[in-house]
């Protein structure tokens, strides 16, 4: 006895130590209750979903000089022109997505808008193409601060991968604690690198066209050699795409607000659609400041195997493989502030900063998606429900494991990450537009009032134009960047659909079997033995079974209980409870931290206060799979609820089995009957349920 107690103990004390790191890591569960205090007003929401999309312009104009410059310092005179077309893009893309939100605030974005107007298939190019974005957003974004960084720390250079994976560690840990409160924690750097970007463009062009002074980039003067020299015009056009294709790098992220709706103040769309504006006018802004200060102050970048193979130098003598190519936004900030100046330092840091911080987009989007997919039963269930901090925590860890193996895959690499990038984002961009054009027509059908009609073909004018737009430069983007690494994202996202389209069907198929008839049961769910509770998930046959099995037993009381973490859902099994007539009262927890076991523990303690010489008995219906990978798509709080109450004096658990067919015990056969089934059929006698 003295044994058993100390093992409670120790059991106890582990636990305690347990939920103590976990509220110390991650700070206090939060009711349901609490979800509105966790929306964001609409300056929190900017750095929270633009940070992805605001960074790329630290790393996008210096893609587009850095491809033109295969033709040499010559090919610069594109790069106007190549920016253009990129500004063209990002400002249709905002203005397209303005119309995303109003019209489907839920928060699918994209997914919802391509499954509810192209179908199922192009709703799950889109998701897969948007899950392999988001990882690739977290990989890239923290790889290149991390490029930042260790430029001028060593040490960081040198351990690359493990700074970048130990970067997304205090990340996820930030993002486990609420969105809310990573918000508030990205927002001043955010703000912070926008401000000292803004400033750093206004005062360049206030030297240029009000002081008449010229700026002087570190690299002016410099040159590169040409990789190609007397390109054919076909090769021209090709290599300015290209550039084009890695410009468009600065469109990521525009799609992160459609997909995080839900996470702002009402008027959710209204607020929505504001910050993507926002978002856009800054994001332009930016990108065409960098660039035009850049080429006015000659700057000349290369890429880095061409830095060392000797291709870039000054008066005709290569830098040499020990020198260190500035980003462009570090050479504009040393041009229009000077180098070693203090904002010229401010400018460098929150350069970096941002960049780790343009992981949260993903961080915020990726979660969410997950979750609407898991709702639609195309990944486990367990990713749809929310933690501790009514984030999504399941969803949060998958990303950043993800993440975590990408950057250690590819050694924390920018330029082979980068490759990768943007694929997904323009699948989403071009399917999400096209289902946006037949949402408005059908709109259009059955529309008669003037003044919305003219709303309407308005919205479809600029739909369309943006999808034929992104349409465009995702076959650029292909064609230009499948040899460089895109062919990985291609085989990606078709296994990511595949396995969804399966995890779909697995789920379908146990709904199917497990559905419960209406009318009489099926009486070989009757066995015979003893009841005290009946734990309720919904209405199906291993429910009905463990009722069955309980009334078999003919016990004193007799009642059928079930936690309410979602009211809906409980006023739903509330209802077909009643409409089904079952002849057992049905008891609902309330579980404002929507935890499962706790509620029932202590109901189950209550019993034991009230009338201590007896004896509790749940009884928990469950059903049994046969593959071992079946068991990573379902719940396992049964498992959970079980070890619990094992540890509860007086307390009796039975576990009442309803096998699959794939659990190979039925093999499609019926069950033979239970003794007595056929002299006793199901209803005859319901006196005994109602103790």
């Amino acid at each position: 006895m003295r044994r058993a107690t100390h093992g409670r103990l120790a059991s106890s004390d582990v636990s305690k130590v347990t939920d103590f790191t976990k509220r110390l890591l991650v700070g206090r569960a939060l009711r349901s209750t609490e979800l509105h205090g966790q929306l964001l007003p609409k300056r929190i929401a900017l750095p929270v979903f633009a940070s992805d999309a605001l960074s790329s312009v630290a790393y996008a104009p210096q893609e587009i000089l850095v491809i033109l410059s295969i033709a040499g310092v010559a090919a610069y005179r594109f790069s106007p022109w190549v920016a253009l077309a990129v500004v063209v893009i990002m400002l249709t893309v905002v203005a397209s997505y303005r119309q995303n939100v109003h019209a489907y605030p839920s928060g699918g974005g994209d997914y919802e808008v391509a499954t509810k107007n192209l179908g199922s298939n192009a709703g799950l190019t889109v998701a897969s193409a948007l899950l392999v974005d988001y990882v690739l957003t977290v990989a890239v974004s923290v790889a290149n601060g991390v490029d930042y960084v260790g430029a001028t720390i060593p040490f960081v250079g040198e351990h690359k991968p493990g700074v970048a994976i130990g970067i997304v560690v205090v990340l996820t840990m930030m993002n486990l604690r609420g969105i809310r409160e990573s918000g508030i924690a990205f927002a001043i750097p955010t703000y912070t690198f926008m401000a000292a970007v803004i400033a750093m463009i206004g005062w360049g062009l206030i030297r240029l066209f009000v002081l008449g002074q010229d700026l002087h980039a570190p690299t002016e003067g410099f040159d590169v050699v040409p990789e190609q020299v007397n390109l054919a015009e076909f090769a021209l056009v090709f290599l300015v795409l290209r550039a084009f294709a890695s410009g468009c790098a600065a469109l990521t992220g525009v799609e992160a607000i459609s997909n995080g709706v839900p996470a702002f103040r009402k008027p959710k769309s209204r607020n929505a659609a504001t910050t993507l504006l926002m978002m856009g006018i800054v994001a332009v802004t930016m990108f065409s400041g960098i660039i035009f200060l850049g080429l006015k102050s000659g700057v000349t970048v290369a890429d880095p195997a061409h830095v060392a193979e000797g291709l870039l130098g000054t008066d005709g003598r290569p830098v040499g493989p020990a020198y260190y190519q500035e980003p462009i936004i570090s050479q504009v900030a040393s041009a229009v502030f000077g180098a070693d100046t203090v904002l010229f330092i401010l400018v460098s840091a929150v350069t970096a900063l941002i960049l780790f911080l343009a992981a949260n987009t993903a961080f915020n989007g990726f979660p969410v998606l997950g979750s609407i997919l898991a709702q639609d039963r195309y990944l486990p269930r367990q990713l749809h429900t929310r933690g501790d901090r009514l984030a999504f925590s399941n969803g949060i860890v998958i990303l950043a494991t993800a993440a975590c193996l990408l950057i250690w895959a590819f050694d924390a690499d920018v330029s082979r990450l980068l490759n990768l990038y943007i694929v997904g984002v323009f699948v989403s961009f071009t399917l999400s537009q096209t289902g946006m054009v037949r949402h408005w027509t059908r709109l259009l059908r059955t529309e008669t009032d003037a003044s919305k009609r003219l709303h309407m073909m308005r919205s479809r004018l600029i739909n369309g134009f943006g999808a034929v737009m992104t349409g465009v430069v995702l076959v650029v983007v292909l064609v230009t960047k499948f040899t460089h690494g895109a062919y990985i994202v291609c085989v990606a996202m078709p296994l990511l659909f595949l396995m969804m389209k399966g995890i779909r069907h697995h789920y379908d198929a146990v709904a199917t079997e497990l559905a419960a008839p209406e009318g009489d049961v099926d009486t070989s769910m009757l066995p015979a033995r003893n009841h005290a509770i009946v734990l309720v998930s919904k209405v199906h046959k291993p429910t009905l079974r463990a009722l069955a099995y309980a009334r078999a037993t003919r016990p004193s009381t007799l009642e059928a209980v079930s936690v309410g973490v979602d009211p809906d859902e409980s006023a739903r099994l509330r209802e077909e409870w009643d409409r089904r007539g079952i002849p057992v009262t049905l008891k609902i927890l309330d579980s404002p931290y929507r935890e499962i076991t706790r509620p029932i523990l202590d109901y189950v303690r209550s019993l034991r206060r009230r009338s201590p010489r007896d004896v509790v008995t749940v009884y928990i219906p469950e059903y049994v799979v046969g593959r071992w990978w079946e068991h990573l798509l379902h719940n396992q709080s049964a498992l959970r609820l079980k070890g619990r109450l094992l540890f509860k004096p007086g307390v009796m658990v039975t576990s009442v089995p309803w096998q699959l067919e794939s659990a190979d015990r039925l093999r499609g056969r019926p069950e033979p009957s239970a003794p007595g089934q056929v002299r006793r059929p199901y209803g005859r006698d319901d006196t005994q349920l109602k103790a």
